[in-house]
C-alpha cells in the first residue's frame, strides 16, 4: 500500500485545491444557498433541473425527504406516497432549518458540482489513509496525519452544512475556508514527511522564523478577504448585478485593512526574497512565491477599479490558496533544512 499512499496523498491535495476553486467560482455566482438542503439537493442525489420537479402536482411519486416549493415556503415529504387530486397536508412537513426556498437552475447545479468535488476529495482522502497504514510501524505520525486529515475532511463538511443552514453567515463562510486551508498544509505535510529525502536547502534562522511569520500573515490577509467579499456579496444583492460596480462606494473599515495588509504581506516577502538569493539558500519556490503575490494584488487592484471583472474573484481567491499552499510547504523545507551540515 506504500506506493498508493502517496499518489493517493498527491491527488487529495490537488482534488481540496479544486474544491476551493469551485467554491470560489459558488461565491462568484452567488450560488451558496443554490442548494438549500445538504447533503442532498432540494432531496435528492441528482438535483432537479426544472422547477416542475419542486411543484406539487396530482398523481404524482414522491419519495420520503425530497422537498417542494409551495407558498414560498419548502415543504419535505413525510413518506412515499402518490400524490391525489388535492393537496394533502399531512404528507408534508415545513423545512425547519432556514426559510430561503427560491429555486435557480443554475444556482442549484453550480453548488452540487462544488459538493460533488468535495465528496470526491473525501474518498480520495478516506484512501490516502487507509493506504498509511503501511507506514504504522516506522513512521505512525504519517498514519495518524492521514486519519486526522479524514477527520478535518468530516468537519469540512459539517461546516459546509451550518454555511448552508445559517444561509451563508460570513463568519462560517470564513471558518469554511480557514478550514479548507488547514486540510491543504497538513496533506503538504504528510507529503513532504512521505518523501522523506533531504531538502537540499541552506538553513537560515532568520529566513526560517519571517517564513512562518509570513505564512500567518497570508492566513490573516485571506479570512479578511472573505470578509471583505461577503460585504460585496450582500451589497450586489442589494444593489443587483448591474450595480455591481457601486458595492465598494463606501466599504467597511475591513476593507481598508485588508488592502493595506497587502503591503505588509509584500514586504516581508520582498525581505525573504532577498535573503534566499544574497545567501544563496536554495529556496527555488521563492520565485514563484513572489510572482503569485504580484498577481495576487493586480487581481485587487482589477477588481476594484475595473468593477469586478468576470472571474476576477475567483482568481484573487485561487491565488491566495495556492500562495498559502507554497509559504506553508517553505516553511517546512526550511525547517527542515536545518539538519543539513550547512547553516548560515
Amino acid at each position: 500500500m506504500k506506493k498508493y499512499f502517496l499518489r493517493f496523498a498527491k491527488i487529495s491535495l490537488i482534488l481540496i485545491y479544486i474544491v476551493i476553486i469551485a467554491g470560489a467560482l459558488v461565491r462568484m455566482t452567488g450560488s451558496g444557498m443554490g442548494c438549500p438542503d445538504w447533503p442532498k439537493c432540494f432531496g435528492y442525489y441528482i438535483p432537479p433541473t426544472d422547477i416542475k420537479e419542486l411543484t406539487w402536482a396530482p398523481n404524482r411519486e414522491f419519495e420520503s425527504g425530497q422537498v417542494i416549493i409551495k407558498d414560498e415556503k419548502l415543504w419535505v415529504a413525510n413518506d412515499d406516497f402518490t400524490t391525489g387530486a388535492t393537496y394533502d397536508p399531512s404528507h408534508w412537513r415545513p423545512y425547519t432549518k432556514h426559510d430561503y426556498a427560491v429555486f435557480n437552475p443554475t444556482h442549484t447545479w453550480i453548488e452540487y458540482l462544488n459538493r460533488l468535488a468535495g465528496a470526491l476529495a473525501g474518498i480520495a482522502v478516506l484512501l490516502m489513509a487507509v493506504c498509511s497504514f503501511a507506514f504504522w510501524k516506522q513512521r505512525k505520525n504519517i498514519t495518524m496525519l492521514a486519519w486526522l486529515t479524514v477527520i478535518m475532511m468530516g468537519i469540512q463538511g459539517w461546516l459546509g452544512a451550518r454555511v448552508v443552514y445559517s444561509v451563508l453567515n460570513p463568519l462560517k463562510i470564513t471558518l469554511h475556508m480557514v478550514v479548507a486551508l488547514l486540510i491543504v498544509a497538513v496533506l503538504l505535510y504528510i507529503i513532504r514527511q512521505a518523501q522523506d529525502r533531504p531538502s537540499g536547502n541552506v538553513y537560515h534562522p532568520l529566513f526560517s522564523r519571517l517564513m512562518v511569520f509570513a505564512l500567518f500573515l497570508t492566513l490573516v490577509q485571506i479570512a479578511m478577504g472573505t470578509q471583505v467579499r461577503q460585504f460585496v456579496d450582500e451589497q450586489v444583492g442589494a444593489l443587483g448585478h448591474q450595480n455591481v460596480d457601486d458595492a465598494l462606494l463606501d466599504p467597511p473599515v475591513i476593507f481598508y485593512i485588508h488592502r493595506s495588509f497587502s503591503f505588509l504581506v509584500l514586504g516581508i516577502n520582498v525581505w525573504l526574497f532577498a535573503i534566499n538569493r544574497r545567501k544563496k539558500l536554495g529556496f527555488g519556490k521563492m520565485n514563484i512565491i513572489m510572482g503569485l503575490i504580484v498577481f495576487e494584488i493586480l487581481s485587487g487592484v482589477v477588481i476594484y477599479y475595473l468593477d469586478f471583472p468576470f472571474g476576477s474573484q475567483t482568481i484573487h481567491l485561487v491565488i491566495a490558496a495556492l500562495l498559502f499552499g507554497l509559504q506553508f510547504y517553505l516553511s517546512i523545507s526550511a525547517a527542515e533544512s536545518k539538519r543539513t551540515k550547512i547553516i548560515l
